[in-house]
């Protein structure tokens, strides 16, 4: 194959590739939400805490995997170390 036919063919493949993510990202995206009001809900059917900013906040750690952030922010704000991993992995 010559190089002039090269380029195209390289640039082409970048641009479906690019399309492909970008497609796919507000999909991966949409389940976020939901993980933390369940973690949330967790919380509130598991323990007497209402939902704190520092709650919203350690379930989102939790929704996007970071269960040992989500727990410790948990435990901190007062909920019991059981339920602050439960509503971890309700979370992920």
């Amino acid at each position: 194959m010559r190089p002039s036919a090269r380029i195209p063919g390289i640039l082409a493949g970048l641009v479906l590739a690019t399309g492909g993510i970008v497609f796919a990202a507000p999909a991966a995206t949409a389940a976020a939400p939901t993980s933390v009001q369940d973690c949330e809900k967790y919380i509130a059917q598991h323990s007497s805490k209402k939902g704190t900013a520092g709650i919203g906040q350690a379930c989102y750690e939790g929704s996007i995997g970071n269960q040992t952030s989500c727990a410790a922010s948990l435990t901190a704000v007062g909920v019991s170390a059981n339920t602050a991993s439960g509503a971890c992995r309700a979370a992920h």
